[in-house]
């Protein structure tokens, strides 16, 4: 007699298998164009409505996933917000934001809602998976109680498992279809299924022994780069004051051909992961009677960078006989990384307020970035800047005229080193 596990992955097999993908942002929808592109029926599911109708129509939501793969989209698959067609999916795919609450805790509201809604409508034979960046032990904790709740057992009726996220927003070198997948599942034959499912649009998957491991793992790549990040921000601070250029350093160092991977400085860290997989496992540590110091260390002097960035603009007008209340800032870039629309977590948000509070007169330029708490890009023009006292460089972004920028603002502080590569400046430049 043939188990639901086999009959899953023979529907996977022949793509027969309906995927359904919760959560349409950031890695949602990605996902949703690779198995769409592999031959799946794509089920997407989010709460705003609006998303649904752009996803719908092939509408381009995001600037790094082009209109094109959106057409694709919607000419094999469907968006809906109506959560009670999650039972229409062989296979559910979480990928919901897991935040920080205002404790620094993780918030965990997005998944539990997510897992409530499928546990309504689950059914025999189905696989679940999250990929929602977590601490180690969520899996089995938290969504293995809630679908159980509904009389079915997992590995048996249906197949849990986790398998995270390797999504970096505008790398033009890796996208889904380059990247190898981590997959642990709740047992051997939830794994197996999992796996099965992700060959289909991965080149290689990577069994682990567990969902924990599995977690464990998507944490350590992320802890990997703040504690990198934070190591070049504490170099940078250090070397400013011996009047040595860090990029300069980093960019030597660089040569070595083994033993070193490059990093560069920042304002501070941003985005959906980096800034909060530290304390996600520190939090989770403290469950255990134990601490991750090193790596609440470096989650806390990554958050303090953008404070030190705000200080030195203030001491750099200071340089030049203004206060900062009144002075005009123009900020230059508000998204988290270059050449993206993503504003999650970015350190414009607080360079912002920080500098508000001291009583600046903020603008922003961002060439993809529209709107940004209740203002509107400023255009790049030679009149904008020169109404400006300063700008400040926040995110490097490839289409901005930081020529322009030179040629009509007086002073720049700048953060990503955007200055250096360019001759006959005007403006005094400050780095930071």
């Amino acid at each position: 007699m043939t188990t639901p596990a086999k009959q899953l992955q023979q529907r996977i097999k022949s793509r027969e298998a309906t995927v359904g993908v919760v959560g349409l942002g950031y890695v949602g929808l990605p996902l949703s164009i690779s198995f769409a592109r592999a031959g799946f029926p794509v089920l997407g599911f989010d709460t705003d409505s609006r998303r649904v109708a752009q996803v719908n129509d092939g509408e381009q939501v995001m600037r790094h996933i082009p209109r094109k793969a959106m057409r694709e989209l919607a000419q094999g698959g469907e968006a809906t917000a109506d959560f009670a067609r999650l039972g229409e999916a062989d296979a559910v795919l979480i990928c919901v934001p897991t935040p920080l609450d205002q404790h620094h805790q993780p918030d965990m509201s997005y998944v539990e809602a997510a897992a409530d809604a499928i546990a309504a409508t689950l059914r025999k034979g189905q696989l679940v998976a999250l990929e929602s960046t977590t601490w180690p032990g969520t899996t089995r904790e938290l969504l293995l109680p809630r679908l159980e709740a509904s009389g079915l057992r997992a590995g048996e009726d249906f197949f849990l498992a986790y398998s995270p996220e390797r999504e970096d927003p505008g790398n033009a070198n890796y996208g889904i279809g380059d990247i190898p997948k981590v997959v642990g599942g709740h047992t051997d034959a939830c794994r197996d299924v999992a796996v099965a499912l992700y060959e289909s649009v991965v080149p290689r998957t990577i069994p682990v022994s567990s969902p924990e491991t599995a977690e464990a793992t998507k944490l350590m790549e992320n802890i990997f780069r703040a504690v990198n990040i934070t190591m070049v921000n504490e170099l940078k601070l250090v070397l400013d004051r011996m009047d040595v250029n860090i990029w300069e350093v980093v960019d030597a160092a660089a040569t070595k051909p083994f033993g070193f991977m490059p990093f560069y400085p920042g304002p501070g860290m941003g985005g959906h992961c980096i800034p909060v997989d530290p304390f996600y496992l520190a939090w989770r540590a403290k469950e255990f009677n134990t601490t991750a110091r090193f790596i609440e260390l470096a989650g806390e002097l990554n958050m303090a960078m953008t404070e030190h960035v705000g200080h030195r603009l203030i001491r750099a007008l200071n340089d030049d006989g203004k206060a900062i209340r009144g002075s005009r800032i123009m900020l230059l870039g508000v998204a988290y990384k270059r050449n993206i629309d993503d504003t999650r977590e970015s350190p414009a948000g607080r360079l912002l307020e920080l500098l508000e509070v001291k009583g600046a007169r903020i603008s922003y330029h961002d060439p993809f970035v529209a709107e940004y708490r209740g203002r509107k890009s400023t255009p790049l023009t030679a009149r904008a800047l020169r109404d400006c006292d300063a700008a400040l460089v926040v995110t490097d972004h490839d289409d901005v005229d930081y020529a322009l920028v030179g040629e009509h603002v007086p002073l720049v502080v700048d953060t990503r080193n955007v200055m250096a590569s360019l001759s006959d400046v005007k403006a005094r430049v400050v780095r930071a």
